[in-house]
């Protein structure tokens, strides 16, 4: 068996962010707050690879695909529109890159299945997504899928929620064991858990395309105006003059994430004492949101007049992220001798 020895070691660089999102759907408010505005502060001190993960899409989606491409569009438009610079980031599509697809067979050899039942996260998504026919290799697979995604750059940086921590010691346990067989190759990559800020769809449960629930980064003044004006509440206060509580207040959520100190005061005094209806208090959160995805959904309309914009992104993405997960690959059959 070929081992690296330590003369001829290969070359792990450091600060290499890597993350991903799926391309299912208009992202919303939810993505912004729980991974965009992440992105943007890393991308401004670290290298940073971020792509479009239609293979993992196809592991709850293969029935039908259809949607994958023009989701795939939509996405980066909203990426570019949020601040996402081509410039400093690398952004590609994950299936554009097959060095992916052959470090992910090659972990396949060499990882235990029972690693790979034990992911929380594995039982928990078969649970909600009942009805739907998940028992393919691809599913259970795809906690393996995203340790090749981030070890084919060497990643060593991986922002995520704290329910995706699982997944990285998984990648982390990967690269050991690699590395233990073949030689040193790969670092072992830190989650860095994101302070996310829990955003909640306008019937009070998380945000979710598939809840139907969402304020999406594209929608104009009118129509957030009208879905976060129909947002959930307090129960107690079915009536104007019924005080409640922010505490059980789906709503006062999003007060927390866009709202002054000085305005969540001004409507929990207003609440408990029923002095404020939950429209008005509504119209003050709203203004901030409005405020916020105005200059996005600028920046996106003005986008969609460049013909080719994205495909042109993800083509220059494409050569830069080949190039160094080429080199990835090279290290890796050296080691293991094919």
């Amino acid at each position: 068996m070929a081992r690296k020895t330590s003369t001829d070691k290969p070359s792990i660089q450091t600060n290499v962010v890597v993350s991903g999102n799926r391309p299912t759907g208009d992202l919303h408010l939810g993505h912004l707050n729980g991974a965009l505005k992440n992105w943007l502060q890393l991308q401004r001190k670290y290298g940073c690879f971020f792509f479009v993960a239609d293979w993992h899409a196809l592991t709850t989606e293969y029935a039908d695909p259809s949607g994958i491409h023009e989701s795939t569009k939509s996405m980066v438009l909203d990426w570019l529109a949020v601040g996402l610079d081509p410039d400093t980031s690398v952004i590609f599509r994950q299936s554009d890159v097959p060095e992916h697809a052959e470090l992910h067979l090659l972990f396949s050899m060499i990882v235990p299945v029972p690693w790979l039942e034990r992911v929380p996260t594995y039982k928990e998504q078969q649970e909600q997504l009942e009805g739907r026919d998940l028992s393919t290799y691809g599913f259970l697979g795809y906690p393996l899928l995203q340790a090749a995604d981030i070890l084919v750059y060497k990643g060593d940086r991986v922002p995520v929620g704290e329910d995706q921590l699982p997944h990285v010691e998984l990648t982390r346990e990967v690269a050991r064991r690699f590395n233990r067989l073949y030689g040193e190759v790969f670092p072992e990559p830190r989650g860095e858990v994101v302070r996310i800020a829990k955003i909640p769809g306008t019937d009070g449960r998380k945000m979710s395309k598939s809840y139907g629930n969402t304020v999406s980064l594209g929608d104009d003044p009118d129509t957030v105006y009208s879905k976060l004006s129909k947002m959930v509440t307090d129960p107690r206060r079915a009536r104007r003059t019924d005080p409640g509580d922010p505490a059980d207040c789906p709503t006062f959520k999003l007060h927390e994430v866009y709202c002054t100190d000085a305005e969540k005061a001004e409507v929990t005094e207003g609440c408990k004492s029923a002095s404020i209806g939950c429209l008005d208090c509504k119209k003050i959160m709203i203004k901030h949101v409005v405020e916020e995805l105005e200059p996005i959904r600028s920046a996106r309309l003005d986008l969609e007049k460049r013909k080719g914009v994205v495909t042109e992104v993800l083509e220059a993405g494409r050569d830069k992220a080949r190039k160094v997960a080429a080199s990835t690959l090279s290290d890796v059959r050296s080691a293991v001798g094919i």
